[in-house]
């Protein structure tokens, strides 16, 4: 099974307000049974047919794969790349809040902060703009100015997802199970490698990244709890310092052990949506979350996600991510907010991480 859970599915097992418009009307959930796959596998430089042995449906797709691999052997070496031209040319950038508006909500964030009612939220921000043209060369761009572990590209019938996310939720094999929240960011400067290596420095001494890090290391470790066995839940690395592209993170890992009877489906749901990207405690910040941020945020701190036959399972945190529907491209970018957040250096670090995908609409 293969595709996405946008942010909102939660309010299928949680009593959240409605109150944030929901313009963009995508289905809360895509998912896609497939009998057949394709598994390219770059360390080794291998590719797999994989498919269900016993589905009279898998046959018939696996013979045209094997046509299709064939052809694509015998084709000249200088297949035609996606090019620049080919790319989503879009119109102007909209921003559904002002940074007056956004100064106004970190008020808001800041004094739920000092009344106890929260120790964190993540406040987001939403940009659009009308576009045309080929989707899958705007991916193909996105992913050559800025690699990142947790990729995907859906052609879905009502809507096209480009995401680049740096982020995993949880994944699950052999019932172990893993989760890598990412809270802490520092702007990379690639200018001058020392100042660059500095500033990498200054983010794993950071007194607050670690704490807000911390904040929701102990929150998933609690979701992870629910379905794991007894004293199996650890944390192996803790502030571990990651690099990409454009930003440097703060990554820790928790990983436990999956009880007996307890299905990876049912643990994705017991943690969902990811702590990272709601605050602490999860339910109050989402209450906040729907009360200021003015649109629903779809697939935006979701998860793209696939689920094998054997139980396994593998998910991403839906930052960095693009949808186009109807025309209209939309992303989102937020950060955490606690009580001693900066106004002005947190929208910054929220403009840093837009960047990417502002660059991949530019004309």
């Amino acid at each position: 099974a293969l595709g996405y859970f946008a942010y909102d599915l939660v309010r299928l097992f949680e009593h959240l307000p409605v109150l944030a418009e929901n313009d963009e009307n995508l289905p809360e959930m895509a998912i896609g049974i497939y009998h057949v796959i394709v598994v390219i596998d770059h360390v080794t430089q291998s590719t797999s047919l994989v498919y269900l042995e016993h589905s009279s449906q898998a046959m018939p797709v696996v013979k045209e794969w094997l046509n299709l691999i064939k052809e694509s052997l015998d084709a000249p070496s200088n297949a035609a790349e996606a090019t620049a031209d080919q790319r989503l040319v879009s119109g102007a950038l909209l921003e559904n809040m002002s940074q007056v508006d956004y100064r106004a909500k970190f008020d808001k964030v800041r004094q739920y902060t000092i009344e106890g009612d929260c120790y964190q939220v993540n406040l987001a921000k939403q940009f659009s703009t009308p576009v045309r043209g080929n989707a899958w060369a705007t991916y193909s761009h996105l992913r050559s100015m800025s690699p990142a572990p947790y990729g995907a590209f859906m052609n879905l019938p009502f809507a096209q997802v480009l995401s680049n996310s740096p982020e995993s939720f949880i994944r699950c094999r052999d019932n172990d199970v893993v989760t890598s929240p990412i809270k802490g960011t520092a702007v990379r400067d690639h200018s001058d490698s020392r100042r660059d290596r500095a500033i990498a420095k200054e983010l794993l001494a950071s007194s607050k990244d670690r704490a807000e890090n911390l904040m929701i290391v102990d929150l998933m470790r609690n979701d992870l709890s629910k379905c794991c066995e007894l004293g199996s839940v650890k944390v192996p690395k803790l502030f571990s310092l990651h690099s990409f592209a454009n930003v440097h993170h703060l990554i820790s890992t928790i990983s436990g052990r999956l009880k007996r009877g307890i299905h990876a489906v049912d643990l994705m749901k017991s943690c969902f949506p990811g702590g990272s990207i709601t605050g602490a405690p999860k339910i109050r910040a989402m209450e906040i979350i729907e009360e200021l941020e003015p649109d629903r945020r779809g697939l935006y701190c979701g998860s793209i996600a696939y689920i094998g036959m054997d139980g396994n399972l593998e998910t991403s945190i839906a930052i960095r991510t693009i949808t186009l529907k109807d025309g209209i491209a939309r992303f989102s970018a937020g950060g955490g907010l606690v009580i001693d957040s900066v106004a002005e250096e947190e929208y910054q670090e929220l403009l840093d991480k837009a960047s990417m995908m502002t660059a991949a609409l530019r004309n």
